[in-house]
């Protein structure tokens, strides 16, 4: 599967060493939440002093920053797209949050240059958040998209032994 990303992108990942970094905005929602929880891969800039605050700002939205690892899905046809997404436990905000709601929150994640974080360079978005393991040291969350997709059409057969009546 092809994505069109801009030039600058397509130069810094083809490049042996570059000055640009990707950066990860993950967006949580759920109807239960008053607003959604945003959380960046890097700190891009300085949000405030007191308390001391790193992250990023994309199209006017503010994501803090969380150390995060990820695993990020295969472009396959065989199977519907994953991520596994590991979060350092530090600040201690997801463990709240995974166990307020009691039915799949709505993931989006966006891939944006620290350089230009107006640009979305790449987009998945509304993952379902299928699991959640948490311990003192990390959070780890796995999203899939709903794996009707990979259903087979039509479903039913006109056959003998189905539809007898037919034949």
């Amino acid at each position: 599967m092809s994505r069109t990303v801009s030039l600058t992108a397509r130069t810094a990942f083809n490049a042996e060493t570059t000055g640009e970094v990707p950066v990860f905005l993950i967006t949580v929602d759920h109807d239960d939440l008053a607003t959604p929880f945003r959380f960046s891969s890097d700190p891009t800039t300085r949000l405030s002093v007191d308390p001391l605050s790193y992250g990023t700002v994309s199209l006017g939205v503010t994501y803090n920053f969380l150390p995060i690892g990820m695993v990020m899905p295969d472009d396959s046809d065989e199977a519907p797209p994953a991520f596994r997404i590991t979060i350092d436990n530090v600040a201690r905000e997801m463990v709240p949050l995974l166990r307020s709601v009691d039915t799949p929150a709505t993931v989006t994640i966006e891939m944006v240059l620290a350089s230009d974080p107006d640009t979305i360079e790449v987009s998945w978005p509304e993952f379902d958040l299928i699991q959640a393991d948490y311990d003192a040291q990390s959070v780890i969350i796995d999203l899939a998209i709903d794996s009707l997709v990979t259903e087979p059409y039509p479903f039913g057969r006109f056959s003998p032994s189905g539809f007898g009546g037919l034949f």
